[in-house]
């Protein structure tokens, strides 16, 4: 079980997050280039919980803001686990779609709960290869949390490739959940690609 507020959960996974290990090359992505993509990523996240626009809007919103600034295939991929050794490429390109439309639905969906809500960047840090940009969420009526975004540039452009909520990985626990989701398909992964393509 998860020891944080289900509420925060939902908060930021407009664009989610397994624990990934990136490649163990010597990083050329710098706190400032990573905390810069962060910056421009929770700015647009800001003005859509605050836009007040409609349910569809935001969810395409928020599944643009996923695709900017996310490592979706690795992300994908990762959340798909091993049978993604497996599946075809046209399946991997079929999945990586419908779990971001996924994504965006499903989370989207609390999004509208948070009407003023912010988060603000205050640092960064390098960890092995990649770098770790650090946020705090403020909602309305709850206390500040802790948000951080592991970046890395290993797919040849900057992007976050998971995120943390109070240290807990959301990505890995879209992971589970997808396992699951999997399992109860008999492994059928264009199964799974058909029910991702109309649930969230």
């Amino acid at each position: 079980m998860m020891n944080f507020d289900i509420s925060r959960r939902f908060f930021l996974i407009g664009a989610a997050a397994a624990a990934i290990v990136p490649s163990s090359r010597a990083s050329a992505l710098s706190q400032a280039e990573a905390t810069k993509l962060i910056d421009s990523a929770v700015g647009e996240i800001n003005r859509v919980i605050n836009s007040g626009q409609s349910a569809s809007s935001m969810y395409r919103a928020f599944e643009g803001i996923f695709v900017k600034y996310a490592d979706v295939p690795t992300i994908a991929r990762s959340a798909l686990g091993p049978p993604a050794r497996s599946a075809s490429s046209a399946q991997m390109r079929a999945f990586t779609d419908a779990f971001a439309g996924y994504m965006a639905r499903k989370y989207g969906k609390r999004f509208r709960d948070f009407a003023g809500g912010q988060v603000e960047v205050t640092g960064a840090r390098q960890i092995k290869s990649f770098q770790e940009v650090q946020a705090v969420a403020k909602l309305p009526g709850q206390s500040p949390f802790t948000v951080s975004f592991m970046v890395s540039d290993r797919s040849g452009r900057d992007k976050f490739f998971d995120l943390l909520i109070e240290g807990i990985s959301l990505l890995k626990s879209e992971r589970a959940e997808i396992g699951a989701m999997l399992d109860k398909r008999g492994g059928n992964i264009d199964a799974l690609i058909g029910d991702l393509q109309r649930a969230g």
